[in-house]
């Protein structure tokens, strides 16, 4: 693990960086080969000893100077591949010409054009995967690591756009009279309601929850996503014109049905999630202790049950927790567990760490914070006391044979190898199914064998008036993927009323 450098440190060598940047500039020698040289600016965070211990966001943010030595790095070339990478299209080169000429207004003005939640998508979107995956620099240097951190500077931009006052909020067109049906207020259904509502059309979002923000408040922890950034965004759409409406699920307090013919409403859109735990089906399961990544994040993200003091639910006492699974939840979930009081944390996955589907920050992060990783290792069953509380877990350890359909080797169990892990929590992070209650209370509604609502290229669904999109129609997906099919729904749903 290197050595934590604080934003201080990092400041003086962006400083000097810039210099160095300005006096080549000066001299008219700045070309595309001095700035693929700029290395990348690490981004500031806190001390792992420290962070582990709050809930407050590990991630600090570039600094001006950061933003600026990054934004160098953009050679600006033709074509724009980083924007192919993103599944909204924001146009990248643009907004960091903007950044290198010092215009960051002038930035996320030019993202708002096709993403109205940059502060958000800077954080949790995985542009190693996406934009910077196709990054021309990347590529130069041979290494995708080393591209240039699109997202950081997303995140810059936005933050520095809140921290100045400077929001702007789009002016819809004139009332069109026509209303349109929102239900979930995750990124899908955020991004649909923004987009409508720029048309002048009238937009109500139901949320089942009591707070809005989907998955972003009650997934994905606050040290990774304040949840002040995602009220902030919807308090923009309100000033736009749309009204939220809480505590209301779509299929017990109104059906599908019931919006679109008696209250009137011309269309409607399902962004759901994707809200349905999976489980292993092994014994011992269902022992006091045992919980699923769901229960145990909304408990801390969404109750805040880690403020003892004045939360509304209680907290799961536990001193040796162990998580299993692979991705960003099962980051969240083991990392979370830290913060709850947790004195060891075990991260139980049963490949390697290259292939974790989980964001390479996120590992990175969990590493430094302290999480032992246990991999290839998976769960047999979980062991409990007479009161049926959680002890242990018996582990059986694997070896990685033949890749399989998703193009990772196949994890192979090796026989006589059970093991027993002491805990008295565990938390199973293994992905979640869609919630049937919207195809069990719409009739009509054609839905996969795993309950994903089956759309069109325009995310249509088989009802007439109704689109879909996100988690519920994708699965566990990122909310960069679920804002993108918000786009393209929103798109054809404008298009409908426009000709209705």
């Amino acid at each position: 693990m290197s050595e934590h450098k604080t934003t201080e440190i990092l400041q003086e060598e962006a400083a000097k960086l810039w210099g160095e940047i300005e006096a080549k500039k000066a001299e008219g020698k700045f070309a595309a080969k001095d700035r693929t040289a700029i290395p990348q600016q690490e981004m500031p965070s806190q001390d792992p000893v420290v962070r582990a211990k709050n809930m407050s966001e590990v991630a600090l943010g570039y600094t001006e100077t950061q933003a600026r030595v990054e934004a160098e790095r953009c050679i600006q070339c033709g074509g724009a591949p980083c924007k192919k990478g993103c599944p909204v299209s924001v146009p990248i080169p643009e907004f960091i010409k903007h950044i290198q000429a010092g215009d960051f207004k002038g930035a996320v003005d030019t993202i708002k054009n096709t993403n109205l939640l940059p502060a958000i998508c800077g954080r949790v979107c995985p542009q190693e995967k996406q934009c910077q995956s196709f990054c021309t620099v990347g590529k130069m240097l041979k290494s995708p690591e080393k591209a240039v951190a699109i997202g950081r500077l997303e995140r810059f931009v936005a933050d520095w756009e809140r921290s100045n006052n400077l929001i702007s909020v789009p002016t819809p067109k004139p009332d069109t009279g026509k209303k349109v049906a929102v239900i979930g207020s995750g990124p899908a259904g955020l991004t649909v309601a923004a987009d409508i509502r720029r048309e002048g059309h009238s937009v109500t979002v139901f949320e089942a929850f009591q707070k809005t923000g989907g998955v972003m408040v009650y997934g994905i922890p606050e040290f990774r996503l304040p949840k002040a950034i995602v009220a902030k965004e919807v308090e923009n759409l309100k000033k736009m014109g749309v009204e939220f409406k809480t505590s209301f699920l779509v299929g017990r307090t109104a059906t599908l049905d019931q919006l679109l013919t008696e209250q009137g409403f011309d269309a409607a859109f399902i962004g759901t999630g994707a809200g349905l735990p999976k489980f292993m089906h092994i014994e011992g399961e269902n022992l006091i202790g045992v919980f699923s990544a769901n229960e145990y994040l909304t408990r801390s993200n969404l109750m805040k049950a880690y403020d003892r003091d004045h939360a509304d639910t209680p907290l799961y006492d536990a001193k040796r927790v162990a998580v299993f699974g692979g991705g960003n939840v099962a980051m969240d979930g083991a990392r979370t567990a830290l913060r709850l009081g947790a004195e060891k944390v075990y991260c139980v996955y049963r490949r390697t760490r290259a292939e974790m589907p989980a964001r390479i920050e996120e590992v990175a992060h969990a590493f430094e914070e302290g999480v032992d990783f246990h991999f290839l290792e998976n769960p047999t069953k979980f062991i409990g006391d007479e009161k049926g509380k959680l002890i242990g877990v018996e582990l059986l350890s694997y070896e990685l044979g033949e890749p399989d359909a998703s193009g990772r080797r196949k994890p192979v169990a090796i026989p006589g190898t059970e093991h027993v892990l002491d805990i008295d929590a565990a938390v199973i992070a293994l992905g979640n199914d869609s919630n049937p209650l919207m195809s069990q209370t719409t009739q009509g509604l054609n839905v996969t064998k795993y309950g994903n609502i089956i759309v069109d290229e325009n995310q249509k669904t088989s009802i007439a008036r109704v689109w879909a999109g996100g988690d519920i129609v994708l699965g566990a997906a990122t909310v960069i993927l679920a804002m993108g099919e918000g786009r393209r729904a929103a798109a054809s749903m404008n298009e409908y009323l426009a000709g209705k």
